[in-house]
């Protein structure tokens, strides 16, 4: 035979030998591909955060006015002529103080006359009571005595009364705002007539409304933050509180006391009133954090020891520009900040402390 002839039938016998090797030998080929199929899937990597809640007080801030502690227009109490204007607006009057005098009208000999009627009264007592002590009078008699002078006295109290009415006095220390009436104003049937206007400006009032959602979280005697409108700033003291809302907006009232001896802050301006919330335990997380579950609910997307991912629903308690404040978050919750929105409930993730990056596994 040709050697062409011997080297086919070789390579024949080869082909066949070598087919023939994958049925001797299957264990080899399935070994291999078990090997394969074996091979880990890649996992997601998350950034996470441990939640460490703090105690937290949230401020709300509300828009406001100051208003004088105490207002009151100053009136005659008698008749008489104004004789007397002791004040102009913008005077600075002490408690007491004499801001206008209206005429006598025989005031004063009322009070005379009515001291003479005492002193009588009280000499004619004293002599019978003498004259009792000997049985001289009789005890009924000493009784109608006694009546007699407390009358007089008490008739001098009134006629001392209505004298010191001509003077018409300030009731605490402030300011005089309005002047209403001149001197010569005559006012014999008009008692209760207007003199002037008084407004105390030591302790001034911020006052503010706050909604109802909010007022529960306020309580009387807290610390307060007022700035004016002027760029005044002030540090007062919560006084007052309403607990009946207003029926056209529902808000409640709000008054902080500021101390105002000097007078710098003036009744009526625009003031921004900041007041501290109720102290609550509360977790610091990004804004980016906060996502939806598949129910609507907010909250943040959790991993937990085993990198599963989770859904914690939380509160907001103060949003921020760059951050939030919320309540609702365990102590120890790993929340995730970097990849939430592409992970769902239940998937098993690599969960890496921040700031790594975001990505699948290389």
């Amino acid at each position: 035979m040709r050697a062409s002839q011997f080297t086919a039938i070789g390579l024949v016998v080869a082909a066949g030998l070598w087919i023939a090797s994958g049925h001797f030998f299957p264990h080899e080929r399935a070994e291999g591909a078990g090997v394969a199929s074996k091979a880990p899937d890649k996992l997601f990597r998350v950034a996470v955060q441990t939640a460490r809640p703090q105690p937290y007080t949230r401020r709300i801030t509300l828009s406001g006015r100051t208003e004088a502690d105490k207002k009151v227009i100053a009136v005659a109490r008698t008749g008489g002529l104004l004789t007397e204007l002791n004040v102009q607006r913008g005077s600075r009057v002490e408690k007491g103080d004499v801001i206008a005098v209206l005429s006598d009208e025989a005031r004063e000999a009322q009070v005379m006359q009515a001291r003479a009627q005492v002193e009588q009264r009280r000499v004619e007592l004293e002599a019978r009571q003498r004259l009792a002590k000997v049985n001289a009078v009789p005890r009924l008699e000493l009784a109608a005595m006694e009546a007699q002078y407390k009358a007089a006295v008490a008739n001098l109290a009134a006629a001392e009364a209505e004298r010191n009415r001509g003077e018409v006095r300030a009731p605490w220390s402030g300011i005089v705002t309005d002047v209403t009436s001149e001197i010569g104003s005559a006012a014999f049937s008009m008692a209760g007539k207007e003199i002037a206007q008084i407004v105390s400006l030591d302790p001034m009032l911020a006052v503010a409304e706050i909604s109802e959602q909010h007022v529960g979280g306020v309580e009387p005697g807290g610390q307060a933050e007022v700035r004016l409108v002027n760029g005044l700033k002030r540090t007062g003291r919560v006084r007052f509180v309403s607990r009946v809302a207003s029926e056209t907006t529902r808000t409640y009232r709000i008054e902080v006391e500021l101390e105002n001896a000097d007078g710098s802050v003036p009744d009526g301006i625009t003031a921004e009133v900041t007041i501290p919330m109720t102290s609550q335990p509360a977790t610091r997380v990004p804004r980016s954090a906060l996502v939806f579950s598949s129910r609507g609910d907010l909250g943040v997307r959790t991993a937990d020891s085993a990198g599963v991912i989770g859904f914690a629903p939380v509160t907001v308690v103060e949003d921020r520009q760059d951050q939030m404040w919320v309540a609702g978050l365990e102590a120890g919750t790993r929340i995730v900040v970097q990849g939430q929105d592409f992970v769902r409930e239940g998937q098993r993730v690599e969960a890496v402390p921040t700031p790594t990056a975001v990505g699948a596994v290389n």
